[in-house]
C-alpha cells in the first residue's frame, strides 16, 4: 500500500516534468483565484510536539484522522490495515482491522465513516461505518465496489463525498448508500484528494495538478466549482497536496512533498506557510471534545512516517 502511494507521487512528478519539457503554461486562474509566487511564513508562532511516535517511514503510514467528539481520536493506519482509537493521553484504547483505510469522518448521526480499499489499481474499495462508543467497534459496509478513492467528507444531512486521485468527478452518495449520479457528473474536478465541508461549500485539494490547486464546490450547485488558489507558481514545484481542514475561518492544507501546513483564506485565496519540517503529512484536523486540547489553538497531523503530531498555534 505504501508503495502504491509512492508510485502515485512519482507519477505526479513525471507529469509535471513532462509539462515543463513540453513548454505547457499553467492554466489561467479562475476568477477570484490567486496564484502563489512564494509563500511567506504566517504571522502566528507555532510549535510541534509528538503525540505518538512513528516507525519505519512509509511502512508505518498513517493516512487520515478524525475526532468523534467523545474523547477519542480515530486514525486510519493504511499500511497496517486497521483503524485505531487513541485517548487524549496518547494511549491506544481501541483497534479493529480494515483493508486499506483512508478518509475518516464523523457523521451527523454520531457514527464514524471510513473509506477502505485505498488503492487506485483495485476496484475493491468502499465506505464503512462504525459506532465509536462500542466496546469492540464492528465496521458495517455502506458503499462497495469503488476504486481509486481517498478523501471523505460528510454533510449535515448525512450525504457522503469521496475524492478520487486518478479520475474526474467527486463522488456523492446519499445516506442510504445510493449514488447521486447527476451531482457527481457536475463536480467534474480531476485528481482530488482532501475534502472539507464549510457551511454550504465543499473544499478539495487537487493532488495531480502542477499548480497545487484548492477548489471550492457549492454543495447545491456543484457545476459552479471554482479555484480558490494555486499554491505553486512553478511547474516543478507541485506540493502534492493531501488532506485539509477548516481552522479559525481559514483552510489548512497538508503539503505531502514539502512537509508543510499551508493556511489559505477561502475568501481571497491569500496563503502562507503555517508549519514546516513535518515528515510527509497526510491529514490535519482540529481536536473536538478531546480532553483539554484547545480547538482554537491546536491541530493534529498524521504522517506517512507513522507519527501523530500536535501543532500548537499562537500560544
Amino acid at each position: 500500500m505504501a508503495m502504491t502511494r509512492v508510485r502515485r507521487a512519482l507519477f505526479a512528478a513525471g507529469l509535471a516534468a513532462a509539462l515543463a519539457v513540453g513548454g505547457t503554461a499553467l492554466p489561467a486562474a479562475a476568477a477570484g483565484a490567486r496564484t502563489a509566487e512564494s509563500l511567506g511564513a504566517c504571522a502566528e508562532r507555532t510549535s510541534v510536539s509528538v503525540f505518538h511516535k512513528g516507525g519505519i517511514p512509509l511502512l508505518d503510514w498513517r493516512e487520515n484522522l478524525e475526532f468523534d467528539g467523545r474523547g477519542t481520536l480515530w486514525v486510519s493506519h493504511v499500511t497496517q490495515h486497521r483503524v485505531e482509537g487513541y485517548a487524549p493521553d496518547g494511549t491506544l484504547k481501541a483497534s479493529f482491522p480494515l483493508s486499506g483505510p483512508g478518509g475518516i469522518r464523523r457523521g451527523p448521526d454520531g457514527m464514524m465513516y471510513v473509506n477502505y480499499g485505498v488503492n487506485p489499481l483495485k476496484p475493491a474499495g468502499g465506505i464503512v461505518r462504525f459506532d465509536p462508543t462500542a466496546a469492540a467497534p464492528e465496521p458495517e459496509k455502506v458503499v462497495s465496489g469503488l476504486s481509486g478513492i481517498n478523501g471523505l467528507a460528510v454533510d449535515t444531512e448525512g450525504n457522503l463525498y469521496v475524492s478520487r486521485e486518478l479520475a474526474t468527478g467527486i463522488l456523492k452518495f446519499r445516506p442510504d448508500g445510493t449514488k447521486d449520479e447527476e451531482w457527481t457528473r457536475s463536480a467534474n474536478v480531476f485528481g482530488t484528494n482532501g475534502l472539507e465541508i464549510v457551511g454550504d461549500q465543499l473544499y478539495a485539494s487537487v493532488l495531480l495538478d502542477a499548480s497545487s490547486r484548492v477548489v471550492r464546490v457549492p454543495l447545491k450547485d456543484p457545476a459552479r466549482h471554482t479555484t480558490v488558489t494555486r499554491l505553486s507558481s512553478n511547474l516543478l514545484d507541485g506540493k502534492f497536496l493531501d488532506d485539509l481542514t477548516e481552522f479559525n475561518g481559514s483552510l489548512v492544507v497538508a503539503s505531502f512533498r514539502d512537509g508543510e501546513l499551508i493556511r489559505v483564506d477561502p475568501a481571497t485565496g491569500r496563503s502562507c506557510t503555517l508549519v514546516t519540517g513535518l515528515r510527509m503529512p497526510t491529514s490535519v484536523r482540529v481536536p473536538r471534545g478531546f480532553g483539554s486540547y484547545d480547538a482554537g489553538h491546536t491541530l493534529f497531523v498524521v504522517e506517512a512516517s507513522g507519527r501523530i503530531v500536535k501543532v500548537t498555534v499562537g500560544s
